[in-house]
């Protein structure tokens, strides 16, 4: 390989890992650790979502008027773009990466996905990302709606008061406008119970696992550990098809 070339993916393969599960439980730190270890395509739906949030409070229209949001989402074009560490997010051409994880931004999301509307314009866009394979995907619905024959699902699930103090400490670790001490624990854990609550009883694509997902509860395990669970999820179906191919 000539020192000017990008490295090779560690492998060439078209399979899509779906990881779903709720606020906090880790999928993005996951998804970004399955995606080098395997050289696959990190991308987040979740920030699709927060993008298209963003843009409705900036125009002012109402987070619980479906038809002004399904018009807004006729209109407005998003992008994700592999990035180091997190994708780039591209809203209507402008990078609004660094303006799209606060709580504000973050609470009207959650609010937005609850539409039919703005779900079917969010995922045909997320399935025309993924339609080629070679990505792993992460969010609420990927194994059950975007990608229900993903070839590995993955849902990753804890206790609300263990995600409510990962992202609390998460926040503080990041500097975060909405880190400690602006807002107490018992305040980020209760936010994301409403969260819960909304993502699991919404009437379109409600949050649940995937009948043939992977179920890792990372409750009583360290980050260390979860992420090297999912890899082992993976890497257990790469020996089964090696396995199958074997025995043709």
């Amino acid at each position: 390989m000539k020192a000017d070339e990008a490295p090779e993916p560690k492998l060439k393969r078209n399979f899509v890992v779906a990881i779903d599960g709720p606020a906090g439980a880790g999928k993005s730190t996951i998804a970004r650790h399955l995606a080098r270890h395997f050289g696959l395509l990190n991308l987040e739906t979740g920030a699709m979502y927060r993008a298209f949030a963003l843009k409705a409070l900036r125009l002012d229209v109402p987070l619980d008027d479906p038809a002004a949001l399904q018009r807004l989402a006729a209109e407005t074009e998003i992008k994700l773009e592999p990035g180091d560490e997190e994708n780039r997010v591209l809203l209507d051409g402008e990078d609004v990466t660094g303006q799209i994880r606060n709580h504000t931004v973050t609470d009207a999301a959650s609010r937005v996905s609850v539409f039919p509307p703005v779900r079917a314009a969010m995922v045909k866009r997320q399935q025309e990302i993924g339609a080629q394979g070679g990505v792993v995907m992460e969010g609420r619905d990927i194994g059950t709606v975007v990608f229900p024959n993903a070839e590995v699902k993955i849902f990753l699930d804890a206790a609300p008061e263990v995600r409510g103090m990962r992202r609390y400490d998460q926040l503080g670790q990041t500097g975060h406008p909405d880190a400690k001490p602006a807002r107490p624990p018992e305040e980020v854990i209760r936010d994301l119970r409403a969260r819960d609550e909304r993502d699991r009883n919404r009437a379109d694509s409600p949050l649940r696992p995937a009948p043939d997902a992977y179920l890792l509860d990372s409750t009583n395990l360290s980050l260390e550990e979860a992420v090297k669970t999912a890899e082992n999820t993976v890497e257990a179906w790469l020996a089964k098809q090696g396995r199958d191919a074997t025995n043709r």
